[in-house]
């Protein structure tokens, strides 16, 4: 007990205390057997990444705890769960870890936001760059990096463990294979320990039985050690079974294996537990983390605490997660086993238990814990409901990943089963810019029917759908203006959708050419926008007042709304949104009106970037946007941006042919660029990169090859090599280390 009172948790800012627990250093005392002479030589190395591999009983845990107990420098514990199993959460608890030590400001983990595929383009290089920034020398240590298994997360960690500087380490404890080590064995700036290593000599093995008050003669120990392979855990199982035989007759009889060790614990441990006590310990391994309140939820008593207190003082592998010893977690190893004594002795109960788990995260402001235990159930319908009614609060937070992974993990039957859903999953792949996911969802949305509340803050079904054709634009102006006309009279003044079916309205009436009209539903958009905190909406509708503004010279109004738009995307970390393309494309004529040709560069590049997640999905954007950058790249004489800028528009015209007097725009453009083109002489910066090149460039950062590449973006691998050729040349460079460095330069990666 270490000599602390032992708290009860709270229910007050749970998520608060979950993630405290992530950033805590198990407090597991002294080791029976020191790891200091293998840390002492990691340290010493000087080399920058330190891995620690093994499978699970090697006491990796156990080392990385006394390294950071030992390490004179700040040292960043963070230890990572399947919660963490994507880029956006993986960047943002170790930004948030970081921050919490003064390495970076202290709302850094605010800026890990936005899609996946800009998070490895921005949100990676940036936290890189805090970490090669950073004054002091530090520790950055990672334990159960196995939690972290897609290839994205280890795309955008990759990038990170890049900018840990010399004299900083990061230290990594995994069960499998850390793939960032490859890159850096071949460099020779990686430590590698792994089971050998880890290993347990005689010496150790007796210092673990004495722990037990088990004495051992040195031939006994030898036999352990070489029946157990010195696997740490099965040594200190050996020391049990011989504690409780009363001699060491037992001892040697233990191998290493985990069959042996799974029957050990249920048959010696568990077994020897009361009946209560083995309940308690099956129905509560359905949790990731567990806590009194929590535990008493799902069992439906009120004994939890005093399991949880005697579990901890019988140290039955259940590992304090906070410096209070509010939190726990069960040892994997013990876990796995109790799980599966779980699904033998009770196998109709885990979902029920599962339920009851959500129950509770639900009533204690976790919603997002909540669907993930809904989704190991077959709870399918309440997952979708739920997830429902939190997808756009998640949307606005720019965890569309995490969105991401639940609608895949749901799968297309299920959101089929509730048309509300179809809608969020269809604006979901709009702000990805994955147009044909778009379609597909819209085209589900308009043949379903639905009668009973949607459940996501919209007045109907009818009424959601209409707004999300509108966005499309299918199907021309008029029809849009009807879309969003039948939005407008469903939704009230205080619904969450009310200013989207406003800016739609807005955008619709510009397509049939009542810039007055427009001008008022745009206005009033930004009103409710406001009053929502729908940063999203607000910016739109301020672009586009903005451009209006300036087409008429009103250049007062139209820079205090540019100073809006650039706040909002600034405070809320937006850049990668695709609305915000249009408020930094108008930005930039701004700027080009106001002779700061600086200025006028960093903004087109912002939007010219920002434009690779404005498809043909929402058409009115993806033209506005391009049209906007193109005017300005002309008066800024890159005739080259102009002329691609203008080829993608008629790409998005073959899908979007009918896009009213914004089409028009367009077609006026082009005539004057087309008669006055040939005679100019000047010269530009070159072609611009296609936002097929730009969705590429991030991955140069990466150790992967040009196959591996193709693989990650779902096109064949000549199709990588073409992009990245074309990258080199438009560049002016020859390598991926130098097309890096361009682009950073650029503003093309990083933040």
């Amino acid at each position: 007990m270490n000599g602390e009172p032992w708290t009860a948790p709270t229910t007050v800012g749970l998520d608060s205390q979950l993630l405290d627990a992530k950033f805590t250093v198990p407090r597991t005392g002294a080791p029976v057997v020191s790891r200091a002479a293998l840390i002492d030589a990691a340290r010493a190395s000087g080399r920058r990444v330190v891995g620690v591999t093994a499978p699970p009983g090697y006491g990796k845990s156990t080392l990385l705890a006394e390294w950071a107990a030992s390490d004179p420098r700040t040292v960043v514990w963070v230890t990572l769960d399947r919660f963490d199993d994507a880029p956006l959460p993986l960047l943002s608890v170790l930004a948030a870890g970081l921050a919490r030590h003064g390495i970076g400001l202290p709302d850094l983990g605010a800026d890990m936001v936005g899609p996946d595929a800009s998070l490895l383009g921005r949100a990676a290089p940036h936290l890189a760059s805090v970490l090669r920034a950073s004054s002091d020398d530090f520790v950055l240590v990672l334990d159960d990096l196995h939690e972290v298994r897609s290839a994205a997360c280890h795309d955008v960690l990759g990038v990170v463990v890049a900018g840990i500087p010399h004299g900083s380490q990061l230290v990594a404890a995994s069960r499998d294979e850390q793939p960032h080590l490859a890159r850096l064995r071949a460099m020779d700036e990686t430590v590698e320990l792994g089971a050998r290593e880890l290993a347990l000599d005689a010496e150790g093995t007796t210092r673990v039985f004495a722990a037990s008050d088990v004495p051992l003669a040195p031939d006994a120990a030898a036999a352990v050690r070489a029946r157990t392979e010195g696997w740490p855990v099965g040594v200190h199982l050996a020391a049990l079974v011989a504690r409780d035989a009363g001699d060491g007759s037992d001892a040697a009889a233990v191998t290493g294996t985990d069959r042996y060790v799974a029957d050990y614990l249920q048959r010696e441990t568990l077994r020897r537990l009361p009946d209560e006590t083995r309940q308690f310990l099956r129905r509560t391994a359905i949790l990731d983390d567990l806590s009194a309140p929590l535990c008493d939820a799902v069992l439906g008593e009120t004994s939890s605490l005093r399991h949880l207190r005697e579990l901890e003082s019988a140290h039955l592998f259940l590992v304090p997660l906070d410096r209070h010893r509010r939190w726990f977690r069960y040892h994997a190893l013990f876990r796995e086993l109790l799980l599966d004594d779980l699904l033998t002795t009770e196998p109709g109960l885990a979902d029920d238990l599962r339920v009851r788990a959500a129950d509770w995260y639900e009533e204690n402001g976790s919603p997002t814990r909540a669907v993930e235990q809904l989704l190991a159930t077959g709870e399918r319908d309440r997952a979708v409901r739920l997830v429902t009614r939190i997808v756009m609060s998640l949307f606005q937070g720019g965890q569309i990943s995490t969105i991401d992974r639940w609608l895949s993990v749901l799968g297309d039957e299920a959101i089929r089963s509730h048309p509300p859903l179809m809608v969020l999953a269809g604006y979901v792949a709009v702000y990805e810019g994955r147009a044909g996911a778009a379609e597909h969802w819209g085209a589900v949305a308009d043949a379903a029917t639905f009668s009973g509340a949607p459940g996501d803050g919209s007045a109907s079904f009818d009424s959601a759908r209409a707004m999300y054709r509108a966005l499309r634009c299918p199907d021309g102006p008029q029809r849009m203006l009807d879309d969003a006309g039948l939005a407008l009279a469903a939704e009230p003044e205080w619904s969450s959708w009310r200013d989207t079916a406003l800016v739609l309205s807005g955008d619709a009436l510009r397509l049939s050419g009542d810039d007055e009209s427009a001008v008022r539903h745009l206005e009033l958009g930004v009103e409710a926008a406001s009053a929502l905190g729908d940063v999203d909406m607000l910016v739109y509708a301020e672009a586009q007042l903005a451009d209006l503004d300036m087409d008429r010279g009103r250049w007062v109004g139209a820079r205090a709304r540019v100073r809006r738009i650039l706040a909002a995307v600034e405070d809320h970390r937006m850049d990668d949104y695709p609305t915000s393309a249009l408020g930094f494309a108008v930005a930039a004529h701004l700027a080009h009106h106001d002779r700061d040709p600086a200025l006028t560069n960093d903004l087109l590049t912002r939007g010219m970037r920002t434009r690779t997640f404005c498809t043909y999905a929402f058409p009115t954007l993806a033209v506005r946007v391009r049209l906007r950058l193109a005017r300005t790249s002309w008066a800024t004489a890159d005739v080259a941006a102009v002329r691609h800028l203008l080829r993608e528009i008629d790409d998005i015209s073959l899908r979007r042919p009918s896009l009213g007097v914004l089409a028009d725009e367009v077609a006026d453009l082009r005539k004057s660029f087309d008669a006055a083109e040939h005679a100019s002489t000047a010269v530009g910066p070159g072609p611009p990169l296609t936002p097929a090149e730009l969705r590429l460039l991030p991955y140069l950062q990466t150790h992967l090859t040009i196959r591996e590449i193709g693989e990650r973006l779902f096109v064949s691998r000549n199709t990588a090599s073409s992009e990245i050729g074309s990258i080199y040349r438009k560049l002016g460079v020859s390598s991926r280390s130098e097309a890096v460095e361009r682009a950073v330069d650029r503003g093309l990666l990083g933040a």
